[in-house]
């Protein structure tokens, strides 16, 4: 039987889309809402479905966030600019993002995560030719900086792991476009 993408759903084939939408991995509110939006029949059984799921708990935008920053840190070892960056994509409010990203990353020592995402990021390549060129250090700059760690923390990491550590007192980041 061959099932028609496109169907609007009434209130509660959207209350059961929902359910197993949340059940395949874990959402922000507005990812969700996004989503039902362009399943529902009618728009008011969006806000309708989106407050039963906060009723039964299925649904709780901190808990998200704070999972979700996380994951980020504990998994990829990304820094607070890149969470945030990713929380925003996945539309939680950004007061409620940056309290979450706050509470996560508060004990956190950016240096070291820094140092741990080069030795994770460039282990292959070997300690001594490790950013000997100028070209090296601005790609790992880039590399860091599109991880989310602050520019000063990047260049005071790289002067550890450079080569020459004076090639970065001259050292021109190169220029990022705005996000």
């Amino acid at each position: 039987m061959a099932r028609v993408k496109n169907r609007l759903l009434d209130a509660e084939a959207l209350w059961r889309y929902a359910v197993a939408a949340l059940a395949g991995r874990a959402q922000s509110t507005g990812e969700l809402k996004q989503k039902l939006r362009q399943r529902a029949e009618r728009a008011s059984d969006v806000d309708a479905t989106i407050a039963r799921l906060k009723d039964y708990g299925y649904l709780n935008e901190r808990s998200f966030a704070e999972a979700f920053t996380t994951a980020r840190l504990e998994n990829q070892g990304f820094g607070r600019m890149r969470t945030m960056r990713e929380l925003r994509q996945r539309r939680v409010a950004p007061a409620l993002a940056e309290q979450a990203v706050q509470k996560i990353y508060q004990e956190v020592d950016e240096q070291a995560l820094i140092e741990n995402f080069i030795r994770r990021k460039f282990r292959t390549t070997p300690r001594e030719g490790l950013f000997a060129d100028p070209k090296d250090l601005a790609s790992a700059y880039r590399r860091l900086l599109h991880a989310g760690f602050r520019p000063a923390a990047i260049i005071q990491a790289l002067k550890k792991f450079a080569k020459d550590p004076d090639l970065l007192d001259q050292f021109e980041p190169p220029e990022t476009p705005e996000e």
